[in-house]
């Protein structure tokens, strides 16, 4: 089969969360247990670290990812969803995963998968860890889909596990409170393996106390070790201070992020890379400083407070739940612009009227939808926000709402495209 054919297969043989959203979404690691068993475990054969989190995970991955390259070592790097080629997903010192592999592979086990009938989550999973163990490398940085527990990421044993931020997102999966997502994410701690917590939130923090004392796991709460204190923000970077114990310890750290909320993940990337440096992954200052430098070279990662053009300045981001939308806001907040045109699309099976309460009325609104059977029509969406006073008219897509809002938009304007991670990826040329 050729490449596309593959891809046509995949999505169309194997339930996809991201289309079609929580009835492609399987609770349980049978399924994987019986791909990685015909496989013969390769997840036995390399070493890797587990990164879970609501929000904040792909960043974490990606920062973590680029400082062992710059360290020297192979690194894996397994991330989802995809933005613009399914290889996305499957990196290797920041190169995807060649189309001809995933040919070759998905021919290999279509028998398989006759008999199991993985999602297409779960064979992804598979075909990764396939592709990591063949290719030797020293380390692999592999996210968690979707929760914790229960994802098809969790059949590993990593050097040391990572939970990013805890927030509101899938309750419909994950249940709805902070404390039952917590004990999800918590999930991925392992007997006797590391486990390190961004950023010490009280709702939770005795959550992941718990399960780690359970399975005799040391725990550490990052940001009561590393301290951040930014100190200059850029459209295309940002600057600063990291204390270790209240000791400086990088100072004019420069984060090729600049996005204000990489500040509540890097604490966690740090005491990760600690960790990593009793288990023989030696990791020095200046790797920190070329890594978080040079991460969107070295690693491909893009649509985080991603800069699309500067005339007008267009702005997108991934971010799509409560706590992610609130750290976008703030961060329009800071720019001071005249007037922001929001480009605007969600999924339906999300809780969409808490995000509409969060947006400003004063913006411009542009309403999208993505091309995938979970999106919200752009119409309904105009009509349920327009119920909290943000006006606006709908596209039938993200490019057509963007070139109206670039025709509307003044000197100094802002555009701003996000709402779902679907959304961002259909932009043209990002």
């Amino acid at each position: 089969m050729t490449y596309q054919e593959c891809i046509e297969y995949l999505y169309n043989q194997l339930p996809m969360f991201h289309r079609v959203g929580s009835s492609a979404f399987k609770k349980g690691l049978d399924n994987t247990v019986a791909l990685l068993a015909a496989l013969e475990n390769p997840q036995h054969r390399f070493k890797s670290v587990h990164i879970a989190g609501t929000n904040g995970k792909g960043s974490s991955s990606n920062m973590l990812a680029a400082i062992l390259q710059s360290a020297g070592y192979k690194t894996g790097l397994y991330t989802s969803p995809h933005l613009k080629s399914f290889t996305e997903r499957i990196k290797i010192n920041g190169i995807d995963i060649p189309e001809d592999y995933v040919v070759n592979f998905v021919a290999r086990q279509q028998n398989l998968f006759e008999v199991i009938q993985p999602s297409f989550f779960e064979m992804t999973v598979a075909l990764a860890f396939q592709y990591f163990a063949d290719e030797q490398v020293d380390i692999a940085i592999i996210e968690v889909g979707l929760g914790g527990r229960l994802d098809s990421t969790n059949i590993i044993t990593p050097l040391v596990s990572l939970i990013t931020n805890i927030s509101l997102d899938h309750q419909n999966l994950l249940g709805n409170d902070l404390t039952t997502i917590a004990g999800e994410k918590a999930g991925i701690i392992k007997p006797e393996i590391p486990v390190v917590i961004s950023k010490r939130q009280p709702e939770v923090a005795e959550v992941f106390q718990k399960v780690a004392a359970s399975k005799n796991a040391a725990i550490t709460f990052a940001d009561e070790v590393f301290k951040v204190v930014p100190k200059a923000n850029y459209l295309h970077s940002q600057v600063i201070d990291v204390y270790n114990q209240e000791k400086l310890y990088l100072s004019d750290l420069e984060v090729a992020l600049s996005g204000i909320y990489q500040q509540f993940n890097l604490p966690g990337v740090l005491q990760v890379t600690s960790h990593l440096n009793n288990f023989n992954y030696a990791v020095s200052e200046e790797n920190i400083r070329d890594g978080l430098k040079n991460i969107l070279k070295l690693t491909g990662f893009k649509g985080r407070w991603q800069i699309l053009s500067n005339n007008p300045l267009t702005i997108c981001d991934t971010g799509h739940n409560e706590d992610g939308i609130k750290q976008v806001l703030a961060q329009l907040n800071l720019l001071q612009a005249p007037q922001v045109h929001m480009v605007l699309g969600m999924v339906k099976d999300k809780d969409i009227t808490t995000i509409l309460q969060l947006l400003p009325d004063h913006y411009v609104y542009y309403f999208c939808q993505a091309t995938i059977p979970r999106a919200m029509p752009a119409s309904e969406l105009e009509e349920l926000a327009r119920e909290f006073n943000l006006i606006g008219k709908s596209y039938p897509d993200v490019n057509q709402a963007r070139i109206a809002a670039e025709e509307m938009a003044g000197p100094g304007d802002i555009i701003f495209i996000g709402g779902s991670t679907f959304v961002v990826a259909e932009i043209d040329g990002l």
